[in-house]
């Protein structure tokens, strides 16, 4: 990214720096907090934890959105939308609203655990990239390489979260859940193999485009 071109564009690359900067640091709090909870407190209370902090800390990327929608990056904006839409479902109407069934899970602490790693090596790879004095190259390897096993991870735990909290929710919202859950394969698939081209893309040289 040539951050010389215009002032408009100097100052969207540095704001896009902050934001990423900020994003980074916040999923190291959680990431620390879930490692740190587990041991001490164990899964069912890992929530009362870090619960709060983790929601607000993921509504947050609801900027990521309008980013895509207004040019600021060149993220596609169905995969952008996908992925930032399911983690809202995830945190508001599924572990915000059945707290009793979802909260206490394992898989509750495995789907932070998957998050916050990869947002941590995400959102740093992006802040590395924006200063444009080069990535460093285990930052894109594990960009381009940790998904393989933490996106099934964070899918599975998501999953299992929605059938946890469709057992006791409203029998319309029980319904919608499983719609969901109807959705989640090809939705995961698409957001999967979205990210295995952009790792081939970097492996050859080709240059990377990915969300803010």
């Amino acid at each position: 990214m040539d951050t010389r071109t215009t002032p408009n564009r100097r100052q969207q690359t540095q704001y896009l720096i902050a934001y990423n900067l900020v994003c980074a640091v916040l999923w190291t709090a959680v990431l620390g907090r879930v490692i740190l909870l587990v041991p001490l407190v164990g899964f069912e209370n890992v929530a009362g934890g870090v619960g709060e902090f983790a929601k607000w800390t993921q509504t947050l990327a609801v900027l990521e959105i309008l980013h895509s929608a207004f040019g600021v990056v060149r993220s596609p904006m169905l995969t952008t939308t996908m992925q930032v839409s399911s983690r809202l479902l995830l945190i508001w109407a599924v572990v915000d609203r059945y707290p009793a069934a979802a909260a206490p899970s394992p898989f509750y602490s495995s789907m932070l655990l998957a998050w916050s790693v990869t947002e941590v090596i995400r959102y740093s790879y992006f802040v590395w990239n924006l200063r444009g004095q080069g990535v460093p190259a285990f930052v894109t390897w594990l960009r381009y390489n940790t998904f393989y096993v933490l996106y099934p991870v964070g899918i599975a735990s998501e999953c299992a979260l929605i059938l946890k909290a469709s057992w006791v929710a409203e029998r319309q919202v029980q319904l919608v859940f499983w719609g969901v859950l109807g959705v989640y394969v090809p939705g995961s698939y698409i957001l999967f193999t979205h990210m295995i081209a952009q790792r081939r893309k970097v492996m050859r040289g080709k240059g990377v485009e990915g969300r803010s």
